[in-house]
């Protein structure tokens, strides 16, 4: 990879600009606008599927088999999306999947209108949805260190940041409840299919981003370059595997066990639930603008694994807490600090990781976020029938927040945050060429 260490030589790693400066250049404009109408229609989509599965058949196992129906796909074709990704141009990818979950939920959409829709319907529709995200998300990540300079990538995601939970997790469900309450899921499945044609719209109107890699796709000689990539570089396996582990601790526990806090150790509703959510998303919101404003500290590295530890502890707040505030603090701690890792990371991974192989790192990224949420989720109830409700959330924080700080006791991680200067002394004093990895910071 061609690497400029230019914007890693100020501090926080890039000018201090505004949040918007990214909105500057015309096709990261039009790709986040895209996005962000479509994540508008995924929010509502959530609660239109929700109360559809209900209505089909009154049971969580069917909700709960449409999940993993759409979940399954992803993490088998999340690899092979990452791939293609590196070897396609990336926002062809992202069209052909637009276009895929598009015609399914029009599909939806009219099988629902016309009252025709059954369960085994929407569990076709999932697999298809599933499988084509897992070619999306990738694609997507990779895409945006081709329309941005170097030192607007904070800034980017900062953006990715605010945009998500506002549309994602407020207005998105809130918009979804109204449609569905007034006007039925038809309306509502149908207004999420308007929205992926919106983002294939922005998409079309984008300029062609030249592929990273040409030739003909041998899938597996892809996917095996990646990996190797991956495990030569401490920094990127090493979060893949806390984070797998410590998702795995929390996670579950955390989407389970909090609604059963609120209801059955408070006595309290939905308002309550609700009240606890939102003031997360306000946490992770003005986290993303004070990211967006500030910058990265110098050692973004260092600093991710410190704010994912803390965020991971405060999960235990959930168990420790003894009212609805204790709660609501809780969240917001989590929220807030998840997101500042979450910049960081995502960040680090645009910056330091060659374009050429961002798919496939991505494509593993989302593959561990996601891998083990079902082992997580039946654990949890097992495990908290067991021991208790409080202690699950107070182990899963604690344990959750042991294995997120870990991964800074390995010096090579903690490398990635030196100054050029310092690592290339480094690298002389073991007589290893600055070229012997693939890329910067590469540590073994």
């Amino acid at each position: 990879m061609h690497q400029t260490y230019e914007g890693l030589d100020r501090p926080g790693g890039f000018s201090r600009v505004r949040l918007l400066s990214p909105l500057a250049h015309r096709d990261y404009r039009l790709l986040l606008g895209g996005m962000s109408v479509s994540l508008l229609g995924d929010g509502l989509f959530l609660v239109a599927l929700a109360w559809q599965v209900y209505s089909l058949s009154d049971a969580p196992t069917a909700l709960a088999s449409v999940g993993i129906a759409m979940t399954i796909p992803t993490i088998a074709c999340l690899l092979i999306g990452g791939a293609v990704s590196d070897r396609r141009e990336r926002r062809r990818v992202m069209l052909a999947a637009d276009a895929v979950r598009a015609v399914l939920l029009a599909t939806l959409a009219a099988l629902a209108l016309t009252g025709a829709l059954r369960l085994w319907h929407l569990l076709v529709i999932a697999v298809g949805y599933g499988a084509a995200t897992a070619f999306f998300n990738p694609a997507s990540d990779a895409l945006v260190p081709q329309l941005l300079p170097e030192d607007e990538l904070a800034q980017a995601n900062s953006l990715d940041q605010l945009v998500r939970p506002l549309a994602l997790r407020l207005a998105g469900p809130a918009l979804g409840g109204l449609l569905v309450g007034s006007v039925g899921t038809g309306w509502a499945f149908a207004l999420d299919a308007a929205s992926f044609a919106v983002s294939i719209a922005t998409l079309m109107a984008m300029a062609p981003v030249p592929a990273q890699s040409g030739g003909p796709a041998f899938v597996a000689r892809d996917l095996g370059a990646g990996l190797r990539y991956v495990r030569s570089n401490a920094w990127i396996w090493a979060t893949l595997v806390s984070a797998a582990v410590a998702y795995l601790l929390f996670m579950g526990p955390t989407e389970v066990l909090l609604p059963f806090v609120v209801k059955h150790r408070l006595s309290g509703g939905a308002r309550d639930l609700g009240l606890i959510f939102a003031a997360g998303g306000l946490g992770s919101l003005a986290c993303a603008v004070t990211i967006g404003h500030t910058g990265l500290p110098r050692r973004s590295i260092v600093f991710m694994y410190i704010t994912w530890t803390v965020a991971t502890l405060a999960v235990a707040g959930y168990g420790l807490a003894q009212g609805l505030w204790g709660l609501m603090l809780a969240s917001v701690l989590f929220n807030t600090l998840e997101t500042a890792g979450t910049i960081a990371w995502a960040t680090a991974k645009q910056r330091h990781v060659p374009a050429a192989l961002l798919g496939r790192v991505s494509s593993l990224d989302w593959l561990i976020s996601i891998g083990l949420l079902p082992v997580s989720y039946a654990l949890a109830g097992p495990v908290s029938s067991a021991i208790g409700v409080r202690s699950t959330l107070i182990g899963a924080g604690v344990l959750g927040a042991l294995v997120t700080f870990a991964p800074l006791l390995i010096p090579a991680v903690r490398r990635v945050d030196d100054p050029p200067a310092t690592a290339s002394r480094q690298h002389l004093a073991k007589n290893t060429p600055l070229d012997a990895s693939p890329a910067w910071p590469g540590s073994n």
